[in-house]
């Protein structure tokens, strides 16, 4: 199973889980919620969705690295206390309360959530004295005395033991009782999430051309060498931060987080490529509309890695554009969100008339919203940058009403309106030009290369990509729509030539 169909089953599972009847009571008793145990190589993200789910469920999450555990922080420390049997008192040893289960409950105050995710990563990699207590976990959810909380979903995670000497293989007993989701590296997957992350053109170019690539573990008299996806992101952070700083990421940079030495010279060798094509092909230029007959005619024969090469340029470079263009809608949808409410406060308590106050009021109460999401951890580093966004419009616009001192309610709903009304044209110009310049990618990719492969695998890529299907659910783009139907057509015809082969 892939890495998204393998989020989608969890994130089902949790919903069944966490599903109460009209009395409050979880239809599937806490008895009959399995643990959900991934298996899976490593560095293909499970770790990373167990995040996104928490965020996208508004649950809270505990993830612990259980190999760190020793058997004491694990089930807890033991003391005598005292008891009567029968009118004679006896010494009974107890035990403290285990670290990670006290962590749920530290998590419950902080967060203010009340259900959650309990993720165990290498959960079967466990050491010899912790082994039992990790298989009376998965089977009973405690860890000695106490039981983990109502509403709380078990998640443990381990890789096969090919990639770790130290795997523990769990028996029937303990399987028979654990929800098994095997999951798999799947590059077109990851490529949507690649999109949708901004991880760097060079590496999603790269990989579309070197697909093999994309994971690789082979044992070597050397060692053993490896690509992972959490390298290729890792990596991807890194250059565009030596980008930022002008600095060089080279074949030894590389071969850091892609530790396949051949796999780290060949992306080294691209990415130097990569650079030098942004320069010979003029891409600023092109997507200003200026093109050059000759440059045209010098894409068109080039080799087909250079083609492809060129191609992700503009990929990598129209979805910076397009993507800054539906953040910015998302930014300003969330403002006018925040208005109204401002419009309807005021509406609601009309003998209130200092819209000074109002505003005050409701940058505090946006502010305390974004904290109490921020703590318990809800919201991903895009939403942060969009709730930062929306706070200083507010501090703008309360700044303004001090200073032009308006402090009726009407006369500053009207003011505020106004300075929306800016915000929202320089969007519609953005919105615009952002517009113009995949119309003239379009032209290049015509005047370089008609309709051809190339024309279909950039249709393709911006399929492949949230921002860009989203900015065209907005833009009619007619030559979008007319290359993807054909498109379309294209893979049906196949599909259907595929069948009757088949008969």
């Amino acid at each position: 199973m892939n890495i998204k169909r393998t989020k989608e089953e969890i994130k089902n599972t949790i919903e069944a889980y966490l599903r109460k009847d009209s009395y409050g009571t979880y239809e599937i008793p806490s008895i009959r919620q399995r643990p959900i145990f991934l298996l899976g190589s490593p560095g293909i993200g499970k770790t990373q969705i167990m995040e996104q789910i928490s965020r996208e469920c508004k649950i809270a999450l505990v993830a612990y690295t259980i190999t760190h555990h020793t058997r004491q922080s694990a089930i807890g420390l033991p003391f005598i206390s005292k008891k009567q049997y029968q009118s004679v008192e006896f010494a009974v040893t107890e035990y403290t309360m285990s670290e990670i289960i006290a962590s749920i409950y530290e998590k419950m105050e902080q967060s203010g959530l009340r259900e959650g995710i309990l993720f165990l990563d290498e959960i079967n990699c466990v050491s010899e004295t912790l082994a039992p207590a990790m298989l009376q976990f998965l089977q009973c959810k405690s860890f000695g005395n106490h039981k983990i909380p109502e509403g709380w979903v078990i998640v443990a995670a381990g890789n096969p033991p090919e990639y770790n000497r130290s795997v523990r293989e769990f028996d029937v007993v303990t399987l028979d009782r654990v929800k098994k989701i095997e999951v798999e590296a799947d590059f077109e997957v990851w490529k949507e999430y690649a999109y949708r992350q901004g991880i760097h053109g060079a590496v999603i170019s790269y990989l579309n051309i070197k697909k093999q690539n994309f994971y690789q573990m082979e044992t070597t008299v050397d060692g053993r060498h490896f690509a992972t996806p959490r390298g290729w992101e890792d990596l991807s952070h890194l250059i565009q931060v030596y980008e930022k700083m002008g600095k060089t990421v080279d074949r030894e940079v590389v071969v850091q987080y892609i530790q396949f030495p051949q796999i780290a010279k060949d992306f080294a060798n691209y990415l130097e490529l990569y650079y030098k094509y942004h320069t010979d092909y003029r891409i600023e230029e092109i997507l200003k509309g200026n093109l050059d007959q000759v440059m045209l005619k010098k894409v068109a024969h080039a080799s087909f890695d250079e083609r492809l090469s060129v191609l992700g340029l503009l990929l990598s470079r129209i979805h910076e554009i397009l993507k800054s263009v539906v953040q910015k809608e998302d930014y300003l949808e969330r403002l006018q969100a925040c208005l109204l409410e401002y419009k309807k406060q005021a509406e609601l308590k009309p003998e209130e008339t200092d819209g000074q106050n109002k505003m005050t009021e409701l940058l505090r109460k946006y502010n305390e919203d974004y904290k109490k999401l921020k703590k318990a951890e809800l919201l991903d580093a895009q939403t942060q940058r969009q709730y930062h966004s929306v706070l200083d419009s507010l501090s703008e616009f309360e700044l303004v009403l001090l200073l032009e001192n308006i402090v009726d309610r009407s006369e500053a709903f009207s003011r505020i309106k106004e300075l929306f009304e800016e915000k929202n044209q320089a969007f519609e110009n953005k919105f615009e030009q952002a517009s113009k310049t995949l119309e003239y990618v379009f032209d290049f990719l015509e005047g370089a290369f008609g309709n051809s492969q190339e024309m279909v695998m950039f249709i393709t890529e911006l399929n492949s990509n949230f921002h860009c299907v989203s900015f065209l659910q907005e833009y009619e783009c007619e030559r979008y729509y007319y290359y993807n139907k054909e498109l379309l057509f294209d893979d049906k015809r196949k599909n259907l030539l595929h069948r009757i082969s088949d008969l």
